[in-house]
C-alpha cells in the first residue's frame, strides 16, 4: 500500500492515541516490580498493612517502639522514606500531628497517601470537650473500629495495585475474623470484672475507645495529647475517685512518663488508700518488635488482661493465646 504524507500522518497520530490510552512508556500494572515499598507512621498501622499487603510489598513503620505519636516529628530519614515509598499509610485523626504537614506535602507531590481511618462512621467517633472540633484518635482501642482500618487498608493497597485487589480483600477478611475473636475474648473476660471495679485509670485520655467497647469508666491524669500537662487539682480529683470507689489498681502506658501516676498512687496513699500500679498498657504504642505484645493482636490481648486481671476480674495469665509474657 503507498501512503501519502498525509495519510502517513494519520496514521501516526492514531497510534500515539491509541498508546497513551494504553499507558505506553509507563509502567503497567501487571509489569509492576515486587515487592513495592510501603511506608507506614504508628506500628498499630504498620502490623496490619504488613498482614493485609503480604508479599506483594516492604512495608518499613516509621515510629518504633515506646515511640509517643503525639510528640513524633519526622526526620530527614523518614522524609526520604517517604519520597521513595510508592504508597504511605497512617492512622488519621490528628494522631501524627506535627507529621502532618508533611503527609499533606508528600499527596501534593504525587505520593498515594491514605489514612487507614477513612472508613469509621464519624458518627461513632468520640469528641472530647478538650478536643472541641477534632475527634478524638485512639480509635484501635476498640477492636471493632480498628477491623474498618484493616478493611481501609485492603482497599488503599488495591487502589494502588489492581491486580492483586483481592488478594488484599482476601488477606483483610482473614484478620479482620481474627480481630472478631479477639474482641470476643475481651467482651467475656472484662465481663467478670465487679461492675464497681470497672475503673480504668492510666497516664492520659488513650483509652476511651476501649472503656466504651468493654464497659469501663476510664479516667486519664493528662488530656487525649501528651503535650497537656497535669495538674494538683486533676489528681486531687482522681485521689476522690480512688477512695470513693474503692478502685484497687492504677496502670503506667508504655511511651508515657510514669510520674503522675506515682503521684497518684502517693496521694491515695497519704488518705489511708492502698493502690497499686496494676501493670504497664500499651496506649500510643505497642511491644517490642518480634514479641507476641509487638503485634496488634498481642497488644490488646495485653491489655485486657493486665486490666481484667489488676480489677479482680478472670483472664488466663498469658492471655487469649496464651503467648503473653508470663508475670
Amino acid at each position: 500500500m503507498r501512503c501519502n504524507g498525509r495519510t502517513l500522518v494519520g496514521i501516526v497520530l492514531v497510534a500515539a492515541l491509541a498508546c497513551a490510552a494504553a499507558g505506553c512508556g509507563k509502567t503497567k500494572d501487571k509489569d509492576r516490580g515486587y515487592p513495592y515499598k510501603v511506608v507506614t507512621t504508628v506500628a498499630m498501622v504498620t502490623d496490619i498493612v504488613k498482614r493485609v499487603a503480604g508479599d506483594k510489598a516492604q512495608v518499613d513503620g516509621l515510629m518504633g517502639e515506646g515511640v509517643d505519636p503525639h510528640m513524633y516529628t519526622a526526620s530527614r530519614n523518614d522524609v526520604a522514606a517517604m519520597m521513595r515509598a510508592d504508597v504511605i499509610l497512617y492512622s488519621g485523626l490528628m494522631l501524627e500531628g506535627k507529621m502532618a504537614d508533611t503527609l499533606v506535602k508528600m499527596g501534593r507531590e504525587g505520593k498515594k497517601v491514605y489514612a487507614v481511618t477513612e472508613l469509621i462512621d464519624p458518627k461513632s467517633l468520640l469528641e472530647p470537650p478538650e478536643m472541641a472540633g477534632h475527634h478524638d484518635p485512639h480509635v484501635w482501642m476498640d477492636v471493632k473500629a480498628w477491623s474498618k482500618c484493616v478493611e481501609a487498608a485492603g482497599k488503599s493497597l488495591g487502589e494502588y495495585d489492581p491486580p492483586n485487589a483481592d488478594y488484599y480483600k482476601k488477606n483483610a477478611a482473614e484478620l479482620i475474623a481474627d480481630l472478631d475473636k479477639l474482641d470476643a475474648y475481651a467482651r467475656t473476660a472484662m465481663a467478670t470484672v465487679p461492675q464497681k471495679s470497672r475503673v480504668l485509670i492510666t497516664s492520659h485520655d488513650a483509652f476511651n475507645y476501649f472503656g466504651r467497647a468493654y464497659g469501663l469508666d476510664v479516667r486519664g491524669i493528662q488530656g487525649i495529647s501528651t503535650e497537656s500537662e497535669a495538674g494538683v487539682k486533676d489528681i486531687s480529683k482522681l485521689v476522690d475517685l480512688i477512695v470513693d470507689r474503692d478502685v484497687k489498681a492504677v496502670f503506667v502506658e508504655s511511651s508515657v512518663s510514669e510520674k503522675n501516676i506515682r503521684a497518684l498512687v502517693e496521694g491515695a496513699n497519704a488518705r489511708g488508700k492502698q493502690v497499686k500500679v496494676g501493670g504497664t498498657l500499651f496506649s500510643d504504642a505497642m511491644g517490642a518488635p518480634g514479641t507476641y505484645e509487638g503485634t496488634y493482636i498481642g497488644m490488646i490481648d495485653h491489655n485486657v488482661t493486665t486490666v481484667v486481671r489488676a480489677l479482680g476480674g478472670d483472664a488466663p495469665e498469658r492471655g487469649m493465646q496464651g503467648k503473653l509474657k508470663a508475670k
